[in-house]
């Protein structure tokens, strides 16, 4: 049986990467964390990893593109726990055809924003009921420094290269998101953030980035964590806040 004293977190694309890192540092503060994964069996491997360091960890199947196991996933959580207090949308996708705006095909646009903006969209509507049910909710919406419209725009930015149109465009897209929920959320316990996590080595870009998995999910563990006096509405690193 659940201990109804403990807050329930559920983090997207969890099997993995900076998402399985989220979830182990958020059970071992002590959450309950439904691990969401899109492969069953990848997902149940990974909550089994967990549990086997004594962690609160429990798999649940959602795919962010595919509608039935969002509303699905939304369901048994209401069953199971009555409500949600954190959510970590981590779920992200990118597409080795991704390019610059003028030889990008459209179809390789839209597959990446379909997971990374509209799936985030649609866990977060699904989940939001949930949220408002607990005491303080927390959404971090994890984003890149590619969503940056600031950075992008400076020509001496180290990632400046690196246009991606349909990666970039899907974590500014996140980031929009960011700040109008949390408007939209202004007289509620509810915070809503979005978190760089950094350059970090995993299998989104080839194990390329100069960070640890542990350096990735810092951030977002720590906006999950926040306390009653944190902001909302914000766009942050590990050294501080980002532009937007």
């Amino acid at each position: 049986m659940h201990d109804s004293a403990k807050r329930i977190a559920l983090v997207t694309g969890a099997n993995k990467g900076i998402g399985f890192e989220v979830t182990r540092r958020l059970a071992m503060a002590g959450m309950t964390v439904v691990l969401g994964a899109r492969n069953a069996g990848l997902g149940e491997a990974a909550a089994i990893r967990l549990r086997a360091e004594n962690l609160d960890v429990r798999f649940i199947e959602l795919d962010v593109v595919r509608r039935a196991t969002i509303e699905s996933a939304a369901a048994t959580i209401l069953a199971d726990f009555g409500r949600l207090d954190v959510l970590v949308n981590n779920a992200g996708i990118n597409d080795p055809a991704d390019g610059q705006p003028g030889v990008v095909e459209l179809d390789t646009v839209r597959h990446v924003m379909e997971t990374n903006f509209f799936g985030t969209l649609a866990v977060t509507q699904a989940m939001l009921p949930l949220l408002r049910k607990g005491p303080a909710g927390r959404i971090v919406n994890v984003s890149s420094g590619l969503g940056s419209l600031t950075w992008n725009a400076d020509p001496n930015w180290v990632y400046a290269p690196v246009k991606l149109l349909g990666y970039n465009t899907s974590k500014a897209a996140m980031n929009m998101l960011t700040v109008q929920l949390a408007y939209e959320l202004r007289d509620t316990a509810i915070k809503v953030n979005s978190a760089n996590p950094g350059y970090t080595a995993t299998d989104l870009n080839g194990h390329r980035g100069h960070q640890t998995v542990e350096q990735g999910a810092a951030e977002t563990v720590r906006l999950a964590l926040l306390s009653p006096g944190g902001p909302t509405g914000g766009f942050f690193e590990t050294t501080g806040t980002d532009p937007w």
